[in-house]
């Protein structure tokens, strides 16, 4: 071989090596000083600290990497448009070890979320590959916003503003937090499994996505499982609630479309072996009127097929409350409603309004 031909795969070789090296380093953030050093590793080792206020804790990692949560995050209090903490990657790993993510809620909260500005959302998700075990106490607003470059599992995640539950010296009688969203949807091919959320809004929110399912989960205190609000020129779809419990909401299983909204699709949405008690508002919702619960609706999103099947889903309204109500536009809900594995008990009836597609369910005390 000449010797320059050696020379030039020597010193390639050399360059691969060193680039393999170095990215397979672990990289350790105690600071936001840190981070831009850290995520030239694959291994991020996140240590306790506190994110000053108005500042963005972000990771934008390598392919493959692994994070670590190895102490409680805490981050300051100022009034701005966030998000607290953003991550970016493919194929990641994210362990968060149960370690507790502190927004700093009372701060913000005033019982109707317009107050001051505030940062939205908590957690920026942008991910795909696997969510585990984190732990975010008073959110601000909503604390997941999930917009997955690819399939994405969450399991094991914990949201707890049961603090804002309370009043404080900001929201007279009412309940402090406000728009305290547990995770906030706009993504395809995701799994939510295991989870907690107790909170003042919905436990789950699709705005937008294909392939989601939302497994095994327990949500307390606030609105529930919904699709939407849908807006213009969504599509959901392929969707499965499947096995969750959700305890003292004002809603239970809601889908909820903008009465402006033009162009857009709720397909194929399946609800299995779900169980729901102390629903103070409506057990099920369909309503094509938001953001009122039972206006004039609109016709411009398509409804179809949507089922409860495959397994009891048992809805359980407190009284005054309604055990279903839906609210379609003229023509826009379509397709099979097969609602036999839907049981209902307590409250009251509600009005069924341009559907006359519901098979096998008798509405019943």
């Amino acid at each position: 071989m000449f010797p320059s031909l050696a020379l030039g795969f020597l010193v390639a070789g050399i360059t691969a090596v060193a680039v393999a090296s170095s990215s397979s380093c672990v990289g350790k953030i105690s600071s936001l000083d840190d981070v831009s050093t850290a995520i030239q590793c694959t291994t991020v080792n996140i240590n306790a600290f506190t994110v000053p206020g108005g500042k963005t804790f972000e990771l934008q990692l390598l392919d493959g990497t692994t994070v670590n949560v190895l102490g409680e995050i805490q981050f300051g209090n100022l009034s701005w448009a966030g998000p607290l903490f953003r991550v970016i990657g493919n194929d990641v790993t994210f362990n968060g070890n149960n370690q507790r993510w502190d927004g700093g809620g009372p701060f913000y909260w005033d019982g109707q979320g317009a107050g001051i500005t505030t940062p939205h959302p908590m957690m920026q998700i942008s991910i795909s590959g696997t969510l585990n075990n984190v732990h975010v106490v008073n959110s601000p607003s909503s604390a997941f916003a999930i917009t997955n470059p690819g399939p994405l599992t969450i399991s094991g995640v914990t949201v707890d503003d049961s603090q804002g539950n309370y009043p404080n010296s900001r929201s007279g009688k009412a309940a402090a937090a406000h728009n305290t969203d547990g995770f906030d949807v706009s993504g395809s091919d995701i799994l939510i499994q295991h989870c907690t959320v107790l909170n003042q809004d919905d436990c789950l929110a699709i705005n937008t996505g294909i392939n989601i399912t939302f497994a095994d989960n327990y949500c307390e205190y606030g609105h529930g499982i919904s699709i939407g609000s849908i807006s213009s020129n969504a599509v959901v779809s392929d969707i499965k609630i499947i096995g969750n419990h959700v305890v003292s909401s004002a809603y239970s299983f809601r889908i909820k479309t903008d009465a402006s909204a033009t162009n857009s699709i709720v397909k194929n949405v399946t609800y299995s072996d779900n169980t729901a008690i102390n629903c103070t508002g409506f057990g099920v919702l369909i309503t094509q009127s938001y953001p009122t619960s039972l206006g004039t609706p609109g016709n411009g999103v398509s409804i179809s097929d949507i089922n409860f099947n495959h397994g009891t889903t048992s809805v359980t309204a407190n009284r005054g409350a309604y055990r279903v109500a839906v609210n379609c536009g003229s023509g826009s809900c379509t397709g099979d409603w097969d609602w036999s594995g839907l049981q209902t008990s307590g409250g009251k009836a509600g009005s069924i309004i341009n559907n006359n597609l519901i098979a096998g369910f008798v509405d019943t005390l």
